[in-house]
């Protein structure tokens, strides 16, 4: 079963106080929700590590997520900004489905991410989880292959400079400040 993951982060524990703003969209450019999540208050900063790097704090007191749920596509694009509002990554979750629920925007998590680094780094996670959850039967062979050809798409994207949710997150932020 796919886990759904929500804009607003409910019980998220490390989370003393947070503030969230969201709206809908519908232009040339973009079509679907998107949604600011503010950290306040952090009980414990996030760190990650991807290969070699250096650990990566991606949330803390005044940090700032923004997610870009795209409707009648199979992803959603987090960009992390850091206190001073420089972007820290962008992190593409690849999903089933994208709605709304509670009017609160959501997905159907696939299980594969892409992270890409201010430095062009990319990196591709989770490709165990996924074939985990399709040995185990917890996604069909369809949801499988969708999250296969999502994921070569968006390298594929993000290869040419052609992923153009990753332009507006600027534009998108500064709407919902």
């Amino acid at each position: 079963m796919l886990k759904r993951k929500y804009a607003n982060h409910p019980g998220w524990k490390r989370i003393l106080s947070s503030e969230n703003k969201q709206s809908f969209i519908h232009d040339k450019n973009f079509h679907g929700y998107i949604s600011l999540y503010k950290m306040e208050e952090v009980a414990t900063p996030l760190f990650v590590t991807y290969e070699n790097n250096e650990p990566l704090c991606i949330a803390d007191n005044g940090y700032t997520w923004l997610h870009q749920l795209p409707i009648n596509q199979n992803f959603a694009v987090t960009t992390m900004f850091n206190e001073n509002g420089q972007i820290v990554q962008w992190y593409i979750d690849i999903c089933e489905n994208i709605g709304l629920e509670n009017n609160i925007p959501y997905f159907d998590d696939l299980f594969l991410d892409i992270v890409i680094l201010p430095s062009g780094e990319v990196f591709v996670l989770d490709q165990d989880e996924l074939q985990e959850a399709y040995q185990t039967k917890q996604i069909t062979n369809a949801q499988y292959n969708l999250a296969l050809d999502v994921l070569k798409k968006l390298q594929h994207l993000i290869k040419i400079g052609k992923l153009g949710l990753l332009n507006q997150s600027i534009e998108h932020l500064n709407l919902l400040k």
